[in-house]
């Protein structure tokens, strides 16, 4: 896709998108302690009206990148300080060629925003999230006690958390992955964000957070954790490892407070409901673990042909922006085959992995 059409579509349909899911912060926001389900309420109340400026932000279209700027090899990164306010930007802490400061959540951002950038421009030969060099802004310290962190079309924005159940948002690079990844979904298939096509663009989020990770960390697909948001709970959550395991949806955490994880592991467990976008968060599951096993079956460095296949599918100007999961696990079967050939094992671990979760069958069909 061209990066007239990829940003035609950027235009047409940016969303805000939360690392914690609706679905969780509903069922905090019921707790019996006061003081959590408060705070859960004020962070629902908070992202539902940064999801009514994102429409309306759709609505008037968003400026045309500067046709002067072109990709450059290296980030182009800012970070603010929101102070505890919800006033964005906040006040400019750091650019890309200051030094390391005190603030450590403003390190870890510059960092997470680092480690995004170099996996998508020396893996894939991205010049930052749109392709066209992009500069990559962040604000932390966002609201007080806020429990969440987004991308909100133009900017990545991380909450310092509450200090019980989850903490600041800087601390998980995976995170940070995932929400950028929003952005390069926003420039180039722009997925809608509802039912099967919402849960592809929460998977293809969770993927490349994933391979982020991974890539920084120097792990092949046996030795990740297939974890999303890995040290990102609190001290207050006794049962509970992650926000979510790409690896075995529904175990990340079981909890008192959080409750159980709903992700299915496949189709079996599909579920059909209205809240969360038709529940893009849960059912993402399916394409996770699909992913993942595809990923492991291969071995290796998950970012190289797992990985190289996703990007194709996502970049390649074939995927709908109401796509299904059945087209997607087409799309990367016959991305498979275009890049690696129809009897190679990228092929056939793409036909087990789909098949194995029941979103096709075992001929890849």
């Amino acid at each position: 896709m061209d990066a007239t059409s990829s940003h035609q579509s950027h235009a047409v349909r940016p969303v805000f998108c939360g690392i914690i899911p609706p679905h969780l912060l509903d069922h905090l926001s019921r707790a019996e302690s006061s003081a959590l389900s408060g705070r859960a309420r004020r962070t629902l109340e908070h992202d539902a009206l940064q999801r009514t400026r994102r429409r309306l932000t759709t609505v008037r279209g968003l400026a045309a990148p500067d046709g002067a700027r072109t990709g450059s090899d290296k980030p182009q990164r800012t970070i603010y300080d929101a102070e505890h306010t919800e006033t964005l930007p906040g006040t400019k802490v750091r650019g890309e060629s200051d030094p390391a400061g005190q603030d450590a959540s403003v390190n870890r951002a510059f960092a997470g925003l680092g480690a995004t950038f170099e996996l998508y421009f020396k893996i894939y030969g991205r010049h930052s999230i749109d392709d066209l060099g992009l500069p990559l802004d962040a604000t932390v310290h966002y609201g007080r006690e806020y429990d969440n962190a987004f991308w909100d079309g133009e900017r990545m924005v991380f909450g310092d958390g509450d200090g019980e159940l989850f903490l600041d948002f800087t601390t998980a690079v995976d995170v940070i992955g995932h929400e950028l990844t929003h952005g390069v979904t926003q420039y180039t298939a722009n997925l809608e964000y509802l039912g099967q096509s919402g849960a592809l663009n929460e998977s293809v989020s969770d993927v490349f957070g994933s391979l982020i990770k991974q890539y920084s960390l120097k792990q092949s697909a046996d030795q990740a954790d297939w974890l999303i948001g890995d040290g990102l709970l609190g001290p207050d959550v006794d049962k509970g490892t992650a926000l979510r395991s790409m690896k075995a949806p529904g175990t990340a955490y079981d909890d008192d407070v959080l409750g159980k994880d709903p992700q299915p592991a496949s189709m079996d467990g599909y579920v059909e409901t209205s809240q969360d976008n038709g529940g893009v968060h849960i059912n993402s599951g399916i394409p996770n673990r699909a992913f993942y096993l595809a990923a492991t079956a291969l071995g290796g460095n998950a970012w190289e042909r797992a990985g190289q296949v996703w990007y194709d599918v996502l970049t390649g100007g074939n995927l709908a922006k109401d796509a299904q999961f059945a087209d997607f696990a087409q799309l990367t079967i016959d991305a498979a085959k275009a890049r690696y050939g129809d009897q190679g094992a990228e092929h056939e671990a793409l036909v087990k992995a789909w098949s194995e979760v029941g979103v096709t069958n075992d001929e890849g069909q």
